[in-house]
């Protein structure tokens, strides 16, 4: 169930973890309210790390395109999932190893700087592979990675998601392509993305700090890493998470906080109080009746959703299926 933190955020935690797309932008426009959001909580004395899986762009590209948007970031504190990818191939081969390259350049960039050779054509004296999204890969550089990965090398995907937001909806993600490559190959790669470890720990190594807080839109990478980790989380509804996805949430998919925006960053967070009678908090019920979840009162947007989520997730643990939501609409 979601926990309660008397004091802002910003203040109990020195370091959050973001996550970028649906989080702070989506496509090439900024979320709104992100950028005053996140300058604010680094002006409070929290560190910012801007933790992506998005292989596709180097961190300087990425930390022009925050820039851009307002907000005051670092190149040094973007830290990607090719860095993290990049670092496993790296401990696995020598300096100097020719590794095939299905991706952008971001994943270039990083295996480049690990010593490593990263190639695009030809096969000859390849000691591994390693995928991730690239706009403009060809189908040929997809098909002879394909071919090496089946033939037994070093396989590393920088992460496996599989959708990604974009500004015309929802789009198909790296973790489709991984999944052509696994079920022709008939094995899987190693992933360094979110939710496993790597990406985490790439980022505490590269940014530091003792009491960090994954911040995200995804349940099943941001907040299921941060359950993997060990750490709290909290679930912003600016991204790819909405009511559907919230109710069916796993017991390793559920975040310590909930949020409709970064703002939540700035805020104290009550925990919903669950009794016989149903769930309340901040003037909203809430209840199911008949496998229905039905919600009443008033009050914050953000409350509505606490009270949902604990709703719904106390149902789907004694039950075992997740409520239906037909019934209710999420306020605006």
């Amino acid at each position: 169930m979601l926990k309660a933190c008397e004091q802002p955020l910003t203040s109990a935690y020195d370091v959050a973890v973001l996550d970028l797309d649906g989080v702070v932008y989506v496509g090439q426009d900024a979320v709104d309210g992100a950028a005053e959001a996140l300058n604010a909580a680094q002006s409070g004395g929290m560190h910012l790390a801007f933790v992506t899986n998005n292989a596709a762009r180097p961190p300087s590209v990425v930390g022009d395109h925050l820039r851009e948007l307002g907000i005051d970031a670092r190149d040094e504190d973007v830290v990607t999932s090719a860095q993290a990818a990049a670092r496993l191939m790296a401990g696995q081969l020598p300096e100097g190893s020719r590794v095939f390259l299905m991706g952008g350049e971001g994943l270039d960039l990083a295996l480049r700087e690990r010593g490593l050779v990263p190639v695009t054509s030809g096969t000859d004296d390849v000691a591994g592979v390693v995928q991730g999204y690239g706009p403009d890969i060809l189908w040929k550089q997809v098909m002879q990675g394909a071919t090496l990965v089946r033939s037994g090398l070093p396989w590393v995907a920088s992460n496996t998601d599989m959708t990604i937001p974009t500004p015309s909806g929802v789009a198909p993600g790296n973790g489709a392509a991984v999944r052509m490559v696994a079920e022709f190959a008939e094995r899987e790669p190693q992933v360094a993305g979110k939710p496993e470890r790597p990406l985490f720990e790439e980022t505490l190594t590269r940014v530091g700090g003792e009491r960090p807080v994954v911040i995200g839109d995804r349940l099943d990478t941001d907040i299921a890493g941060a359950v993997t980790m060990g750490w709290d989380s909290l679930l912003v509804l600016t991204g790819v998470t909405g009511l559907d996805e919230l109710v069916c949430a796993g017991k390793d998919e559920r975040p310590t906080f909930i949020a409709p925006g970064l703002a939540g960053l700035s805020e104290a967070h009550q925990a919903p109080e669950v009794t016989d009678d149903g769930v309340r908090l901040g003037g909203w019920s809430a209840t199911v009746q008949e496998g229905g979840l039905t919600v009443s009162g008033e009050g914050s947007e953000a409350d509505w959703w606490r009270v949902v989520a604990d709703t719904a997730w106390t149902h789907l643990d004694a039950e075992g299926q997740p409520v239906a939501t037909d019934r209710v609409t999420p306020p605006r």
